[in-house]
C-alpha cells in the first residue's frame, strides 16, 4: 500500500497534467475530472491503488486552481523577475507554479516547507534542475506574500 504521502505526490502530479490539458484543451472541468478519476487516478500502479482521499486532494487542487486562477496569476506575475511574463514561461511549469501556489494559499493545513519541496519534486518529473529551483525560488517568495 502506498504511504498517504507519495498518494498525494501522485496526486500532485496528476493535477498539474489535468491543468495542463485545461489549459491546451480547454476540457471543461467535470469533463476532466471523470476522465482522471477514470483512467489516471483510479488506475493501479505498481499493483497500490490510489487512496481515496488522494483523489479529493486531487479534485481540490485543480478545481481550486481553476476557481482563483487570475488571483494565482497576479500573485506569480508579482514574483517574476523583471521582464518575465507568464506567458513565457513553459507550459508545464506554469501549471506546476500555479497549483504550488494554490496550495500555499488555500491549504493551510500543508507545511509552507512540504507545499514548496513537493512541487519542486513534480518539476523534477519534467524539468532538469535549473527549473526546479525555478520553482523553489518562485514558491518561496509568493509564500513569504501569503502566509
Amino acid at each position: 500500500m502506498r504511504s498517504h504521502n507519495s498518494a498525494r505526490a501522485a496526486a500532485r502530479l496528476a493535477a498539474v497534467q489535468a491543468l495542463y490539458q485545461r489549459d491546451m484543451e480547454g476540457t471543461q472541468l467535470p469533463t476532466l475530472l471523470d476522465e482522471f478519476h477514470r483512467h489516471r487516478l483510479g488506475a493501479e500502479i505498481e499493483g497500490d491503488q490510489y487512496a481515496p482521499a488522494e483523489v479529493a486532494f486531487f479534485d481540490d487542487v485543480v478545481r481550486g486552481v481553476d476557481a482563483r486562477r487570475d488571483e494565482i496569476d497576479a500573485l506569480l506575475s508579482a514574483r517574476l523577475a523583471d521582464g518575465w511574463r507568464l506567458e513565457r514561461l513553459d507550459k508545464t511549469m506554469l501549471q506546476i507554479l500555479r497549483a504550488g501556489v494554490w496550495e500555499l494559499l488555500a491549504r493551510a493545513d500543508v507545511p509552507t516547507g512540504t507545499a514548496i519541496s513537493e512541487y519542486v519534486d513534480v518539476a523534477h518529473a519534467f524539468f532538469d534542475q535549473r527549473e526546479a529551483k525555478f520553482v523553489n525560488g518562485v514558491l518561496d517568495a509568493v509564500a513569504k506574500d501569503v502566509r
